[in-house]
């Protein structure tokens, strides 16, 4: 009877736990939901809050202000360092770290000391909504996560099918202007401009940021330039006439804060470039 009670009993444990792959392709494991959370970006807040788990997050990265019920939370540092005490003194049972933001280093020392991490770096759109179910998964809240996946897929599609047989657009994307940087084709902004019917310029650069020179775009000779790097940007490529884009006027201003957070909020942000990006197309 022992034995059988012991092998009973390890199955329902083994039942109990939970278990999801992240975006680093390691298996997260938490032998009951996370009652307290750490978010170290802001597009990991915003996706914690949108799966029904805002109620269990303790503290987050700087720029974390949106939802606004993220802002009055205690702040754990940001993409250049964490502030590896205040996330312990919070006591988390989860981290949900920034793979390609967050310093590998301090995370690991988070590990070490057994906290749970969980690493969120969507590279598609789609993987936006995994991200929401994945971590509805270990906060206990499926039924939210799974709710918002479905809205945020159904919202996506609905972008993909406007611009279905589109003609495509060659469009540069600028998210700094001094130096001038962009996104490559491994970034999921790159994917949601092929969403729009937008071929990236510089998809093909190997690294997930690169930098450019004002040359290599004029000689891309984009049709369409996006820019989150303010109206000054803006106003550079128009007065650049030798492009394309600024001779037909097809310059599209990017709200950064939605459109460069891989949370739910992308979509509504892609679908305002989108129609900009039509423009080129007129």
């Amino acid at each position: 009877m022992t034995l059988l009670s012991g092998l009973l009993i390890a199955s329902v444990a083994a039942r109990a736990a939970i278990v999801v792959g992240d975006d680093a392709g390691r298996s997260v494991t938490l032998e009951r939901p996370a009652q307290r959370i750490v978010s170290l970006s802001p597009h990991a807040t915003e996706l914690l809050f949108a799966a029904g788990a805002g109620a269990r997050v303790v503290g987050v990265a700087a720029y974390s202000d949106y939802p606004p019920a993220a802002t009055p939370l205690p702040q754990v540092g940001d993409a250049h360092a964490l502030d590896l005490e205040r996330i312990l003194a919070l006591r988390p049972d989860l981290v949900v770290a920034w793979l390609s933001g967050n310093s590998r280093q301090q995370v690991e020392r988070l590990e070490a000391s057994g906290i749970a991490v969980y690493f969120s770096e969507p590279r598609t759109a789609s993987d936006v909504a995994a991200n929401l179910e994945r971590l509805g998964q270990l906060a206990g809240t499926d039924a939210a996560g799974r709710a918002a996946a479905q809205h945020y897929r159904a919202e996506l599609a609905q972008l993909e099918q406007a611009y279905r047989g589109a003609r495509p657009v060659k469009l540069f994307y600028e998210i700094w202007h001094a130096p001038v940087m962009t996104l490559s084709g491994r970034h999921f902004v790159s994917d949601i401009l092929a969403r729009c019917g937008a071929i990236n310029v510089f998809a093909d650069l190997p690294a997930l940021v690169p930098t450019v020179s004002p040359e290599a775009v004029i000689s891309a000779a984009p049709e369409a330039i996006a820019s989150g790097a303010g109206a000054e940007a803006i106003a550079y490529w128009a007065a650049r006439r030798e492009l394309p884009a600024a001779r037909s006027g097809a310059l599209c201003a990017v709200d950064a804060t939605r459109m460069h957070r891989a949370g739910p909020r992308l979509v509504a942000a892609a679908r305002e470039l989108c129609g900009c990006i039509a423009k080129a197309r007129r």
